[in-house]
């Protein structure tokens, strides 16, 4: 197995692995230690079946069968449908998600643990994915503000993410029932690397706890600007069987709308839990 760089901030290419195959458990660790140091990990051109999706996905943790039964795939709900596509004769949820910078599931109480996208169509150019190193983010941070930071939490809810617009109103009430808002840190400690990143996303993040939401703009917004400064960026431009995992405890990603949309778009994510963190959020 080889592995090559394809940014500064993050991001490499496994090369010489076969992940059609089982795979032994010594180059499965060997995966996991590269995608601990490189965030975000691309394994390119290999025909995978969805059966071969999800169990390559299953080496990493147990995977979410996700809630939202709208976008999901009826025979492998482990699959989560990314596509611009027309579904049902209706025009996708998913056709414009991923507009503003996130982390998949810091709305919930069991954050996810990692991403795996899986394209099987793309436009002829753009429909790339940007991701941001929040590692970075939090340490080039000066020491006074991460000492602040480090004691407060932060209030997510994903009722305020912006890209509700073409969900219908059944299907966006059944996604906050599920979805109540929760308090998390602010910063995050990484359960497996003992790294602190910033935790917060400018989709969800609404205030600091204790705080109302016009006190704590001014920071947030700061936060938000700064976690996305070009040097901590990678843009992965992508390619048919291109499979692209990164861990969701210490990226945000942004999926512009940067081509044709007329064009075909379909990809299939499978999702790794996580661990518990924070609360729910307590209504007076």
């Amino acid at each position: 197995m080889q592995i090559r760089k394809l940014a500064y901030a993050m991001g490499a290419e496994i090369l010489g692995v076969d992940i059609t195959r089982p795979l032994d458990a010594e180059t499965i660790r060997a995966i996991r230690t590269a995608w601990m140091d490189n965030l975000v990990l691309l394994i390119r051109g290999q025909v995978l079946t969805r059966e071969q999706h999800v169990a390559f996905s299953r080496y990493f943790g147990d995977l979410e069968i996700h809630p939202n039964r709208y976008n999901r795939r009826a025979d492998y709900p482990e699959l989560y449908v990314v596509t611009n596509k027309v579904v049902d004769g209706k025009p996708s949820d998913t056709r414009n998600v991923g507009r503003s910078w996130h982390s998949d599931g810091i709305y919930r109480l069991k954050p996810y643990l990692g991403s795996l996208l899986y394209s099987h169509e793309i436009p002829p150019v753009g429909g790339n994915t940007l991701f941001t190193n929040m590692y970075m983010a939090y340490e080039t941070l000066s020491p006074k503000l991460r000492d602040i930071l480090d004691q407060l939490s932060c209030i997510n809810d994903r009722s305020a993410a912006e890209n509700h617009s073409n969900v219908s109103a059944d299907h966006l009430a059944e996604r906050f029932k599920l979805t109540p808002p929760v308090v998390n840190p602010v910063v995050r400690v990484h359960p497996e690397t003992g790294r602190k990143s910033l935790y917060v996303a400018p989709n969800v993040t609404i205030c600091f706890e204790g705080m109302t939401p016009a006190e704590s703009r001014p920071l947030l917004q700061f936060l938000f600007d700064h976690a996305v400064k070009q040097e901590f960026i990678y843009r992965h431009t992508w390619q048919v069987h291109d499979l692209l995992m990164w861990d969701n405890r210490c990226t945000m990603h942004l999926a512009p709308p940067d081509f044709d949309t007329s064009q075909p778009r379909y990809m299939e994510r499978t999702t790794v839990t996580g661990t518990p963190l924070g609360r729910l959020l307590e209504v007076s």
